[in-house]
């Protein structure tokens, strides 16, 4: 299997899935997967399918290990290669935080280093109650590259997050539930079909309302409660004017589930 097959996409129920599929390597990422992941959900974004979210997924025992410390050790003397595989994992991962669609994650087993920053990434995460997530970085001489240092302390705070960083041990599902790290724990064997009837549910939203609630939400957290405010404002009183909330409001008197176009 190449690199660039590694990752496949289908749609199911309007529901996008990038499934990490190199189980041998435990997922580990290369230059050629993100490309991959990128293309794929911008092959979401423009599909006539109506897709209305993206579930990221992995064969194997564990969700992804890291970066593929193969191309790190072809890359790692040359200044100019090496940027490059380190701004393609930081530009996919804005990406999948800056896409109009909720971006879903399901992890299983082991979550670690560059596969920690794809999970955190995400918009919602679903752990099974094998996994253990951790950022190794530290035990090895090195720093997070795509987005760890920065993401992580947003989620969980600064001394939880700076602990895991120094000590470069892993938690189980049920600790990353109750410091927010993740959303929900389920049963292993559970853990896809449960992730995937919740982006089944999100297909019955308004495509064009969790955009605009993703975008303030994310924006809020670059700007000042006073400039998060003023957009939300901004965006209500366009998002009032939509033919998706004509729809939700003639539904609700009728009774009915509504039909967003």
């Amino acid at each position: 299997m190449s690199e660039r097959t590694a990752v496949l996409s289908r749609i199911e129920e309007r529901v996008g899935i990038i499934e990490l599929a190199r189980p041998d390597k435990y997922n580990c990422l290369s230059s050629a997967m993100f490309l991959a992941i990128e293309q794929a959900l911008e092959a979401f974004e423009r599909s006539d399918s109506g897709v209305r979210a993206v579930l990221i997924q992995a064969q194997g025992k564990h969700f992804c290990t890291g970066a593929d410390l193969e191309e790190v050790e072809r890359v790692r003397e040359d200044s100019l290669q090496l940027m490059s595989f380190i701004h393609r994992g930081h530009t996919v991962l804005r990406r999948l935080e800056a896409s109009p669609l909720p971006v879903v994650a399901a992890c299983q087993g082991l979550v670690l280093a560059g596969g920690s920053e794809l999970m955190l990434a995400c918009d919602v995460v679903f752990a099974s109650r094998d996994c253990r997530i951790g950022d190794q970085h530290a035990q090895f001489g090195l720093i997070p590259g795509w987005g760890g240092s920065q993401r992580l302390p947003r989620l969980i705070g600064l001394r939880r997050a700076l602990d895991l960083d120094f000590s470069a041990r892993w938690i189980d599902a049920d600790t990353a539930l109750a410091w927010g790290l993740v959303n929900y724990v389920v049963d292993d064997e559970r853990l896809h079909e449960e992730a995937r009837a919740y982006c089944r549910t999100l297909t019955t939203r308004s495509r064009a309302g969790l955009a605009a609630m993703k975008q303030l939400a994310r924006s809020g957290l670059e700007r000042s409660l006073r400039e998060g405010l003023a957009l939300e404002e901004e965006m209500a009183v366009r998002a009032l004017q939509s033919a998706d909330v004509a729809e939700g409001l003639a539904a609700f008197k009728a009774r009915r589930q509504p039909k967003f176009s």
